[in-house]
């Protein structure tokens, strides 16, 4: 049987109760798919000490913290001095999920530009790339991100892109990645691949966003990293290169952004 080629789950939720007394599996099941690296990310920052110790116990696992923007106006809103102490551990390589949500939580719209404001400082003074959520604000959240992007320079990925071609060109143009989830595999989203195909190969990222979004033949289960790569192989269909070649620009891609995973070296 031959090994398959590694790639890397960029966005992904081990610490929701699906996964509950499973993670040895899951994370077993991600390395024999050639899923070799994980990057969970904590949506609410109570629950960061949780997510923290999954990253601790489970050598793939890196992790990633901020505040969800549909859970902004439900919690204490975080403080860029907070985002940056929890930086520090040595497997925290990111900031947030942060963004904008208008369609169901359009009501909170303020606190959610306080909060992405907050979040983006964070990773403007630690050189984190900065992790985005976007739905149903794309003129919002492309001006935003500029705008603080002339403040001060920061990276990003637009997590689980499913936005227009418009935001995608705005992100592409500060030099963000587009992180393709197992939307883009299914079989009414030719738009989005179509986006995506558009895109330099050089800043696409693959991701499940487990449990949620699971890519055919799965869609309907619960999702896992594992399933990163059944969106990889539709990536490779999208970007019309071998799966491997692929596989490897993504793994370089995702290296080039979480700089900090990429050189982690696990204590001896």
């Amino acid at each position: 049987m031959s090994i398959p080629p590694e790639i890397t789950d960029s966005h992904c939720h081990l610490d929701f109760p699906d996964f509950e007394g499973q993670l040895d599996q899951i994370v077993a099941n991600a390395a024999e798919a050639g899923v070799t690296r994980m990057v969970t990310i904590c949506t609410r920052l109570r629950n960061e000490p949780t997510v923290r110790a999954i990253a601790e116990a489970h050598a793939p696992v890196f992790y990633a913290a901020g505040t969800h923007p549909m859970s902004a106006a439900d919690e204490p809103m975080a403080s860029v001095d907070e985002l940056v102490a929890l930086s520090r551990h040595p497997k925290f390589v990111g900031i947030g999920e942060t963004g904008l949500d208008y369609h169901y939580t359009a009501d909170s719209a303020a606190v959610q530009k306080q909060s992405l404001r907050v979040h983006i400082e964070a990773a403007q003074r630690t050189g984190l790339p900065l992790i985005i959520h976007a739905r149903a604000a794309d003129d919002e959240m492309a001006r935003i991100l500029a705008e603080e992007h002339r403040n001060a320079p920061y990276s990003c990925v637009m997590h689980c892109f499913s936005s227009s071609a418009e935001l995608a060109k705005s992100a592409l143009e500060l030099g963000f990645y587009l992180s393709m989830s197992g939307i883009a595999a299914f079989p009414k989203s030719q738009k989005l691949r179509d986006i995506f195909a558009s895109a330099p190969a050089d800043r696409i990222l693959v991701e499940t966003d487990a449990p949620y979004l699971a890519p055919p033949p799965y869609r309907g289960k619960r999702n896992e990293p594992a399933f990163t790569a059944h969106t990889a192989r539709k990536g490779a269909e999208v970007f019309s290169m071998d799966y491997v070649d692929f596989a490897a620009q993504t793994q370089a891609n995702f290296d080039r952004l979480f700089t900090k995973a990429a050189t982690y070296k696990a204590a001896a």
